[in-house]
């Protein structure tokens, strides 16, 4: 697949710590190679000169309704990106209160500003930010990527159902990390 680094971003999608008695983040061990794959990711698209935004859960403590579902998770002024992840002077944060990274945020605006047609999605959890994030994608005109290594589902059904869903509603093309490091 070709990658025009020129109307490209990435989005980073939710690749944040658990942070005191939040545990949603980290389920388990097996999160060393998702972590080491998102960091390669923002690595390489740092290294050709794209945009990386990262849209993360910023939500209201005692107000959202995500936290009725999920419990205290992704407070704002609490979060935190993976520390194997080297954020960049120029990297754009969107805080978000919702699953999606466009809903009542500034994502559309960004992007369009920065004349971004396609973005390219990693993170968690698979089958619900991510999901989410890309349907909004889908519905504003943006093409879309979903790193398959660099996207995990912990929460609520299959990584497999999640990625499919991507594929065959959205559009989204599916590549591996090294897939995407070579169409860098």
């Amino acid at each position: 697949m070709d990658i025009n680094k020129n109307t490209t971003a990435l989005l980073v999608i939710d690749a944040i710590e658990a942070v005191g008695a939040d545990s949603l983040y980290d389920p388990d061990a097996a999160t060393a190679a998702y972590r080491a794959a998102v960091a390669r990711c923002v690595a390489a698209c740092h290294a050709a000169g794209m945009p990386v935004i990262f849209c993360n859960d910023a939500h209201i403590r005692g107000l959202d309704r995500e936290l009725e579902l999920w419990g205290e998770h992704g407070i704002a002024g609490e979060v935190r990106v993976f520390p194997e992840i080297e954020q960049a002077p120029g990297d754009i944060t969107v805080p978000k209160r919702r699953y999606s990274g466009f809903f009542q945020t500034d994502l559309d605006l960004t992007l369009r500003e920065l004349d971004i047609t396609t973005v390219i999605a990693v993170g968690a959890d698979t089958n619900i930010c991510v999901l989410h994030t890309l349907a909004d994608a889908y519905f504003l005109g943006y093409a879309s990527v979903v790193v398959t290594d660099a996207t995990m589902t912990f929460l609520c059904g299959t990584q497999e159902g999640a990625l499919e869903h991507c594929e065959r509603c959205y559009g989204s093309a599916l590549m591996t990390i090294a897939e995407l490091e070579a169409a860098l």
